[in-house]
């Protein structure tokens, strides 16, 4: 028996969807948005995940980051946040579960949001991350179905944190390496949302556990579109591609031919290396925002002088009869 899609289970017990309900499962997005007034929305979300370096606060700060980056991703502001905690009963100092949730309620405070509770189980596996709810307006609800051909494609934040992560974890590197990875980790989207909404951007969904090809091809099944990266475009980590090339993985299989499950089609002069930093699951990653040609420049330059000096516009989004990503030089 493969492995068990709850997505995919979920979907097919033909949940309800009232007229309230604005964003639910349908198009594979990063948070459920429901109306609750005139031009006012909740955003709900919730995300927790294993520790991704020995640094208890700034471990917390990047996984409050994630959950955060799910209401961000569709165009809304956090409000409220319960902690979600798995912690083991025994075998963590109570000074390292403190320094997490420090780290967490840091990164809530930034985000403007206030902690009001939580829920704790023991666990086997330590595990945290956040219960969000934000709030957006008609006019900046971001969807996966959003995305329209010709639209420029930005990234916010550089892939192959995956990568970096297992290498840290295998000690092939020391965390003291991996820290400006896990620093951009711990920042919030919070710039790039609003800056995303002031020009009128179509689409967003944040690089998450999918990867890059992963996520943009829920855009381009949502959006009935095709989506196309220029390789030489897309933003990656220098430390991923050069551990990539010695061999390092992160469960994804490389992906020697043209294209994967004909849904991602790779130039042929792409190595299997580069080609798996596409599916490389992303902790908090960057923003992939869908706008119009003739605004990206604008917001390419506004990300720029806000101090996201990473985002670049590496793509675009193109006619199609079937959903796809193409991946060029």
């Amino acid at each position: 028996m493969g492995p068990v899609d709850l997505y995919e289970i979920v979907r097919n017990l033909h949940v309800p969807m009232p007229p309230e309900v604005l964003v639910g499962l349908q198009t594979s997005d990063d948070a459920g948005v429901y109306k609750i007034g005139p031009d006012l929305n909740l955003v709900l979300t919730a995300d927790f995940i294993a520790p991704t370096c020995d640094d208890p606060y700034l471990y917390g700060r990047i996984a409050a980051a994630n959950s955060l980056s799910d209401v961000y991703a569709m165009g809304g502001t956090p409000k409220v946040a319960l902690n979600l905690c798995c912690f083991p009963a025994r075998g963590v100092d109570k000074s390292a579960l403190t320094e997490i949730l420090r780290g967490g309620l840091d990164a809530i405070t930034e985000s403007g949001a206030v902690l009001i509770g939580g829920h704790t189980v023991k666990d086997n596996e330590l595990k945290y991350g956040l219960s969000v709810t934000g709030i957006v307006r008609d006019a900046d609800i971001k969807t996966n179905a959003g995305a329209r051909a010709g639209d420029l494609l930005i990234l916010t934040k550089p892939i192959g944190t995956g990568v970096v992560m297992s290498a840290q974890k295998s000690g092939l590197i020391t965390e003291a390496e991996a820290m400006p990875v896990l620093e951009r980790m711990a920042q919030l989207s919070k710039t790039a949302a609003g800056l995303m909404n002031r020009f009128g951007a179509h689409a967003s969904t944040d690089i998450t556990g999918f990867g890059l090809a992963g996520h943009a091809l829920e855009v381009a099944a949502a959006s009935n579109v095709g989506v196309r990266f220029h390789a030489g475009k897309v933003p990656r980590w220098p430390l991923a591609v050069q551990l990539a090339q010695k061999g390092v993985k992160t469960g994804v299989k490389l992906v020697e031919g043209k294209s994967a499950d004909e849904k991602v089609v790779f130039n042929d002069a792409l190595s299997a290396e580069e080609r798996m930093l596409y599916f490389d699951p992303q902790t908090s990653g960057g923003l992939l925002i869908s706008i119009a040609s003739k605004d990206a420049n604008q917001l390419l330059q506004a990300l720029a002088d806000a101090g996201i000096a990473d985002a670049a516009i590496c793509g675009e989004v193109f006619a199609s009869e079937r959903a796809y990503v193409e991946v060029k030089e």
